[in-house]
């Protein structure tokens, strides 16, 4: 039999998730937060470790038309390790009214993840916040988040910016170590033209010690000083002053760890408003990879499942099958409060004037070639909504056409079909595969969904148009979902699976979710070939290789220049395996090229 819901629970999640699954969720409102009960709730939570994260980025001046990159690294602040309790985590950008410009949702890859944002220009100039944390963080408020000053250049709102002809602003002198005794850099030499091929060295002395995840990248140096962006190095003064467990107390609101995936969760009322226990909810993640999970609510009416796989869709349908009418509801955290947070002060200088025109052109010129190089998504594993099973599928332009979805299974399907139940209810069965008869599921009916939504009334679709439908997919497998057993599952296609734009079932509630961002490769320019001789190329930011898994002596590395001359930056930021850091810088400069 198969169990279409949730996996196995390891070691590393025990302790917060088996009170969760005894005691319930308690009571909570819409940005809902868990309150600690009693001392034997409270001692459990406290066992779990605290968190850090680390964003590496390229900060920390940037123009609107510009993309900000980051790495987010999750550390276990007991340990210094990296974390393996949070498997989501956020980066946001806050501006100084306290209100987020974006927050990225992100699945942590043992404790890993990147991303990137398109600085719009419909952001003034200014400094912002960026911020990460996961929600396990935020028990401890912003004094244990990941934050860092980001000025944004706006070169079409620069006049609204205060601007002084004094230096009032002195930029600290940033470390130009490229090379230490665990992880250096090596390049063959310190000065080349413009758009030559650049060769460098990773360099790991000290095997197993050194071995780690390290973000590289080279950004022409900055024309308008601010202060420096946080380096690895910074996490070493974070530990000393970051909560080792959470601070609350019992009767405390409390955010729960996302440790098997993404939470999702809320409650079930009456038509009166009155909390529903025992309700099961289906969650159905439409679409060709549909996704489904099943919850159970609370004496408070409250349900809750973690999400651990990957979904792409933006909707999510949530269902009972209580013949009453009920409400469900879905929840979200408790926004973080940004009140406390303080902002470098930020100023232009008249003498900048002329630097800022010419990056707002080189942007623009950049952007207008974007189409040519382009950022690929790297794919995610594809989920197997099937479980590894081998579905049957009939194409229903293979057979002559019938008006209804009831007449196609008596005409075209011959292992499945409608049968009415004891009660009196229509119910579809769908015929055992010999090979694994189960006696006991011979009159249990299927699973049947429509474009990946489930479908809990069977007797609701024998008149759906049959001339919407181009498939119909069968397994003759048993499986298990909210603890009922179902006979094989039926998946009918539409042409364009849209039926979940006409859904208006009884009980069934259809919600927007923000999938997770997807991962990226970022486009290396190469100028080897031929192709580009009359594109121009004004890339501030040459290279950008965010979370390299270093485990050799070396690795070899290279990157071409642009047409822009000056004086570049080379970084190195990460951590040993061990949760040492490593922060390393080196310049090169680059020359017109000689006609």
């Amino acid at each position: 039999m198969k169990y279409l819901n949730f996996g196995s629970i390891d070691k590393r999640t025990k302790i917060a998730i088996a009170f969760i699954v005894l005691l319930g969720l308690g009571s909570f409102g819409i940005k809902a937060q868990y309150v600690v009960k009693n001392a034997t709730e409270l001692n459990q939570l406290k066992e779990v470790p605290q968190e850090l994260v680390h964003i590496t980025h390229t900060g920390p001046v940037v123009f609107t038309g510009e993309y900000l990159y980051y790495a987010i690294h999750c550390f276990n602040v007991q340990t210094r390790r990296t974390s393996k309790i949070s498997m989501v985590a956020y980066v946001a950008l806050v501006d100084q009214n306290g209100k987020e410009i974006f927050e990225h949702k992100l699945r942590l890859e043992r404790g890993k993840s990147r991303g990137d944002f398109f600085i719009p220009t419909s952001l003034p100039t200014g400094t912002y916040k960026l911020v990460g944390y996961t929600q396990w963080m935020k028990n401890s408020g912003t004094k244990q988040i990941y934050q860092d000053d980001v000025a944004i250049i706006n070169p079409y709102s620069v006049a609204d910016v205060k601007v002084t002809s004094s230096k009032e602003f002195i930029q600290a002198p940033q470390s130009g170590i490229a090379d230490s005794s665990t992880v250096g850099l090596k390049f063959e030499k310190s000065k080349y033209g413009t758009r030559e091929k650049v060769s460098f060295q990773l360099r790991n002395y000290k095997d197993a010690l050194g071995a780690g995840t390290y973000s590289v990248w080279v950004k022409k140096k900055e024309d308008i000083p601010f202060k420096n962006s946080k380096k690895a190095l910074d996490v070493v003064a974070k530990y000393s002053g970051a909560d080792r467990d959470i601070p609350q107390k019992i009767g405390d609101n409390l955010f729960l760890p996302e440790q098997r995936g993404e939470l999702i969760f809320g409650q079930v009322t009456d038509a009166t408003g009155s909390p529903m226990a025992d309700q099961k909810v289906i969650l159905s993640f439409p679409g060709a990879e549909f996704l489904l999970k099943f919850a159970t609510t609370d004496g408070d009416g409250n349900f809750y499942t973690y999400i651990r796989e990957v979904y792409k869709q933006d909707q999510l349908i949530l269902q009972t099958d209580n013949e009453n009418n009920v409400s469900i509801q879905l929840k979200e955290p408790k926004s973080l409060s940004y009140e406390d947070l303080e902002y470098s002060q930020f100023t232009l200088k008249e003498e900048y004037k002329e630097v800022i025109q010419a990056r707002s052109v080189h942007n623009q010129i950049e952007n207008q070639f974007f189409e040519i190089k382009p950022d690929s998504v790297l794919l995610s594993d594809p989920y197997d909504p099937f479980d590894g099973g081998m579905p049957e599928e009939v194409f229903l332009d293979d057979f002559t056409r019938f008006p209804t979805f009831e007449e196609t299974l008596v005409e075209i399907l011959n292992n499945a079909g409608y049968r009415r139940g004891e009660e009196g209810a229509t119910y579809i069965r769908i015929l055992q595969d010999f090979e694994t008869f189960n006696e006991p599921f011979n009159n249990y009916p299927a699973l049947v969904l429509i474009d990946g939504v489930y479908i809990p009334d069977h007797g609701s679709i024998k008149n759906f148009d049959a001339r919407r439908i181009e498939s119909i997919k069968l397994i003759r497998d048993q499986f298990q979902l909210a603890n009922n057993d179902y006979q094989g599952m039926m998946l009918v296609s539409t042409f364009d699976g849209d039926y979940v734009e006409g859904l208006s079932a009884q009980n069934t509630a259809t919600e927007a979710l923000v999938p997770s961002r997807s991962v990226k490769n970022y486009f290396l320019q190469d100028y080897s070939g031929v192709g580009y001789d009359r594109v121009p190329d004004y890339r501030n930011i040459l290279l950008w290789k965010p979370q390299m898994a270093i485990e050799e002596p070396s690795m070899d590395l290279h990157f071409f220049t642009s047409d822009l001359t000056g004086v570049f930056e080379v970084y190195l930021d990460g951590f040993t395996t061990f949760g040492k850091p490593i922060s390393l810088r080196y310049e090169i400069e680059v020359m017109p090229q000689d006609p």
